[in-house]
């Protein structure tokens, strides 16, 4: 009688897979993105053209709880530029004026990627911690002018 089964040549190496680069991390796209709230907040998304086509985009989120608020903002490649410090420009005076929402620096992430502060604070993250050490500054002053007296 013969044998009957199968023959195993030994397990193969696998190779490593090239896996599918995020959007944004190798600097090839046509818009750098200025994130300014996590995407997690948010079940549904829609761009948005400001002013020209295809010069400034908004990415508004829908949040669970029926408001909308802005996830990010995308600026073409011809209207800013990355200095050599890796700071972004924008060169568009207006579309400088339309980013008024933005607070504080634009920090470079990876790639075509920046981040960016909202300019308001949702009321679930008051007091902030700015807010918090005012109060116990103006705390301080309080009980040190009632000490004087």
């Amino acid at each position: 009688m013969g044998q009957t089964g199968r023959v195993y040549y030994g397990v193969m190496k696998k190779q490593p897979s090239k896996r599918r680069a995020k959007p944004g991390t190798t600097g090839k796209g046509k818009f750098y993105r200025i994130e300014l709230r996590p995407a997690r907040e948010f079940s549904r998304f829609r761009v948005q053209d400001v002013g020209k086509k295809g010069g400034l985009e908004r990415l508004a989120g829908h949040r669970r709880s029926g408001s909308w608020d802005t996830v990010s903002w995308l600026i073409s490649k011809e209207k800013a530029h990355i200095t050599p410090a890796g700071k972004l420009v924008i060169d568009s005076a207006k579309d400088r004026s339309i980013l008024k929402q933005i607070k504080g620096p634009i920090t470079h992430i990876k790639g075509d990627i920046f981040h960016a502060h909202p300019r308001n604070v949702p009321e679930s993250a008051k007091p902030t911690p700015a807010m918090r050490r005012a109060q116990k500054s103006n705390i301080k002053k309080a009980q040190a002018a009632r000490r004087k007296r």
